[in-house]
Protein backbone atom coordinates (compact mmCIF):
# COMPACT_ATOMS: atom_id res chain seq x y z
CA UNK A 1 0.00 0.00 0.00
CA UNK A 2 1.58 3.38 -0.71
CA UNK A 3 2.10 5.89 1.97
CA UNK A 4 0.08 8.75 -0.17
CA UNK A 5 -3.13 7.03 0.37
CA UNK A 6 -4.79 8.84 2.96
CA UNK A 7 -5.96 6.44 5.40
CA UNK A 8 -9.32 8.34 6.44
CA UNK A 9 -11.30 10.37 3.88
CA UNK A 10 -10.58 14.38 3.45
CA UNK A 11 -13.28 16.10 4.90
CA UNK A 12 -14.51 19.77 4.88
CA UNK A 13 -12.79 21.98 6.82
CA UNK A 14 -15.61 23.83 8.26
CA UNK A 15 -19.24 22.69 8.42
CA UNK A 16 -21.94 24.34 5.87
CA UNK A 17 -24.05 23.32 4.04
CA UNK A 18 -26.99 24.23 0.84
CA UNK A 19 -30.11 23.82 2.57
CA UNK A 20 -31.68 24.05 -0.90
CA UNK A 21 -29.63 21.36 -2.23
CA UNK A 22 -30.60 19.49 0.87
CA UNK A 23 -34.21 19.67 0.75
CA UNK A 24 -34.65 19.22 -3.37
CA UNK A 25 -32.07 15.45 -2.72
CA UNK A 26 -32.87 14.10 0.80
CA UNK A 27 -36.63 13.09 -0.18
CA UNK A 28 -34.93 11.27 -3.47
CA UNK A 29 -32.46 9.50 -1.75
CA UNK A 30 -35.20 7.55 0.55
CA UNK A 31 -36.63 6.29 -2.77
CA UNK A 32 -33.97 3.75 -2.10
CA UNK A 33 -35.46 1.50 0.22
CA UNK A 34 -35.60 -1.76 -0.64
CA UNK A 35 -32.87 -1.11 -3.06
CA UNK A 36 -30.40 -2.54 -0.62
CA UNK A 37 -31.76 -6.34 -0.66
CA UNK A 38 -30.86 -6.49 -4.25
CA UNK A 39 -26.99 -5.30 -3.53
CA UNK A 40 -27.31 -7.61 -0.69
CA UNK A 41 -28.21 -10.93 -2.72
CA UNK A 42 -25.77 -10.63 -5.57
CA UNK A 43 -22.95 -9.53 -2.38
CA UNK A 44 -23.17 -13.43 -1.88
CA UNK A 45 -20.36 -15.00 -4.49
CA UNK A 46 -22.21 -17.82 -5.05
CA UNK A 47 -25.18 -15.84 -5.94
CA UNK A 48 -23.51 -13.62 -7.76
CA UNK A 49 -21.54 -16.37 -9.96
CA UNK A 50 -25.30 -17.75 -10.62
CA UNK A 51 -26.61 -14.71 -11.52
CA UNK A 52 -23.15 -14.32 -13.76
CA UNK A 53 -24.17 -17.55 -15.11
CA UNK A 54 -27.22 -16.77 -16.11
CA UNK A 55 -26.10 -13.45 -18.15
CA UNK A 56 -24.29 -16.21 -20.17
CA UNK A 57 -27.16 -18.05 -21.00
CA UNK A 58 -30.58 -17.51 -20.99
CA UNK A 59 -31.60 -20.18 -18.85
CA UNK A 60 -30.17 -23.39 -16.68
CA UNK A 61 -31.43 -26.02 -15.56
CA UNK A 62 -30.69 -26.27 -11.41
CA UNK A 63 -28.10 -29.44 -11.84
CA UNK A 64 -26.42 -27.35 -14.39
CA UNK A 65 -26.04 -24.77 -12.37
CA UNK A 66 -24.88 -26.72 -9.82
CA UNK A 67 -22.34 -28.62 -11.58
CA UNK A 68 -20.93 -25.01 -12.78
CA UNK A 69 -20.44 -23.50 -9.21
CA UNK A 70 -19.31 -26.81 -8.17
CA UNK A 71 -21.99 -27.59 -5.70
CA UNK A 72 -24.66 -30.11 -4.35
CA UNK A 73 -28.05 -29.62 -6.33
CA UNK A 74 -29.33 -28.63 -2.60
CA UNK A 75 -26.92 -25.70 -2.40
CA UNK A 76 -28.00 -24.64 -6.00
CA UNK A 77 -31.72 -24.89 -5.46
CA UNK A 78 -30.98 -22.78 -1.88
CA UNK A 79 -29.48 -19.87 -3.88
CA UNK A 80 -31.60 -19.88 -6.91
CA UNK A 81 -34.71 -19.93 -4.22
CA UNK A 82 -33.41 -16.61 -2.74
CA UNK A 83 -32.68 -14.83 -6.50
CA UNK A 84 -35.90 -15.92 -7.39
CA UNK A 85 -37.64 -15.23 -3.71
CA UNK A 86 -35.76 -11.12 -4.35
CA UNK A 87 -36.93 -11.38 -8.13
CA UNK A 88 -33.76 -11.31 -9.31
CA UNK A 89 -34.64 -14.52 -11.02
CA UNK A 90 -37.79 -17.08 -12.10
CA UNK A 91 -38.35 -20.43 -13.09
CA UNK A 92 -40.36 -22.50 -14.94
CA UNK A 93 -40.57 -27.06 -14.63
CA UNK A 94 -40.48 -29.26 -17.56
CA UNK A 95 -41.33 -32.59 -16.69
CA UNK A 96 -39.14 -33.09 -13.35
CA UNK A 97 -36.56 -30.54 -14.53
CA UNK A 98 -36.80 -26.46 -13.61
CA UNK A 99 -34.99 -24.00 -15.54
CA UNK A 100 -33.87 -20.65 -13.77
CA UNK A 101 -33.65 -17.44 -16.06
CA UNK A 102 -33.03 -13.84 -14.85
CA UNK A 103 -35.60 -11.75 -13.89
CA UNK A 104 -35.68 -9.52 -16.36
CA UNK A 105 -33.32 -7.44 -18.64
CA UNK A 106 -32.51 -5.02 -15.98
CA UNK A 107 -30.75 -8.07 -13.22
CA UNK A 108 -28.73 -8.54 -16.51
CA UNK A 109 -27.38 -5.94 -16.93
CA UNK A 110 -26.32 -4.89 -13.58
CA UNK A 111 -24.74 -7.94 -13.41
CA UNK A 112 -23.39 -7.18 -16.47
CA UNK A 113 -22.12 -3.69 -15.72
CA UNK A 114 -20.49 -4.77 -11.97
CA UNK A 115 -18.63 -7.06 -14.67
CA UNK A 116 -17.45 -4.97 -16.96
CA UNK A 117 -16.99 -2.69 -14.02
CA UNK A 118 -14.65 -5.06 -11.79
CA UNK A 119 -12.15 -5.83 -14.91
CA UNK A 120 -11.55 -2.24 -15.73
Amino acid sequence: MSKDIEKTAPTCETFCYDEKLVSRIQPKVEEVAGVELIFKALSDATRLKIAYALTLEPELCVCDVANIIGSTTATASHHLRLLRNMKLAKYRKEGKLVFYSLADEHVRQLVSIAMVHANE
